[in-house]
């Protein structure tokens, strides 16, 4: 926080009018949600999240997809993941080795990528569908009817969404992907990439490696309440909604 507050606009602006020094609170003001800015107000102004040295101004909706993945459902080396989304998104880069990875409009799938999902899944290696609960239904209708059943769902929830699963990725369309559903049947946050804390506003993220756009203490989802506590199989941090 004490790097952002000295070098992004956003958080300069936002904890100075709160009363904050640094950012410690100044004597007598209580800040406001306990310095923690609504998302939707953040990327009002996401030039502002651009630290003074520079950067990019590109929210990135796939970051952390192959971390998350491993949690979620994890693929394996000749396993292919097809990311479903809009136009402009870009594909996984951090998936594991040996992992490939593609993106494709569910509506209109391109007939390269549905090639490519009949040869790997008639290989008899695994293809891993992401995305929301439509897409998934609108993707899986287009793959041939013998391979359709093969095709493993790993639905996106937001933070306002989130369900026993059996399976799931916590997204955020701006965020990325912030944690995943375990097989102990808790959503486990993307740590250490990903820091979360309860505040006034609902539940607050950081994400601790992402330079630009800057995002930290960002309440998503109009704000959920929730705790945020150790696994008590894993002793990693997990959501509790």
């Amino acid at each position: 926080m004490r790097s952002a507050f000295a070098t992004v606009p956003f958080y300069r602006e936002r904890w100075a009018l709160d009363g904050r020094e640094d950012p410690v609170l100044v004597p007598g003001r209580t800040g406001t949600d306990g310095g923690a800015a609504p998302l939707a107000e953040a990327l009002h102004q996401v030039v502002d999240l651009v630290p003074l040295a520079g950067g990019t101004q590109r929210t990135e909706p796939g970051r952390g997809l192959g971390r998350v993945l491993r949690t979620a459902r994890k693929p394996e080396r000749g396993s292919l993941v097809v990311l479903l989304g809009p136009d402009g998104l870009r594909p996984p880069a951090d998936l594991p080795k040996g992992v490939r990875g593609c993106v494709t409009d569910p509506d209109t799938p391109s007939a390269a990528v549905l090639g490519e999902v009949t040869a790997v899944l008639r290989r008899g290696h695994r293809v891993l569908a992401v995305g929301d609960d439509k897409a998934l239904t609108t993707f899986t209708d287009v793959v041939p009817d013998d391979l359709a059943h093969r095709v493993e769902a790993v639905p996106h929830r937001e933070l306002d969404s989130v369900d026993a699963g059996p399976y799931g990725v916590l997204h955020d369309p701006a965020l990325g992907y912030l944690g995943a559903l375990g097989n102990c049947g808790r959503w486990h946050l993307d740590w250490p990439h990903v820091y979360a804390r309860r505040t006034s506003a609902g539940l607050a993220f950081t994400l601790l490696r992402q330079d630009s756009p800057r995002f930290v203490d960002v309440v998503p989802a109009g704000g959920v309440p929730g705790e945020v506590a150790p696994c008590p199989r894993h002793g990693t941090p997990v959501v509790l909604i």
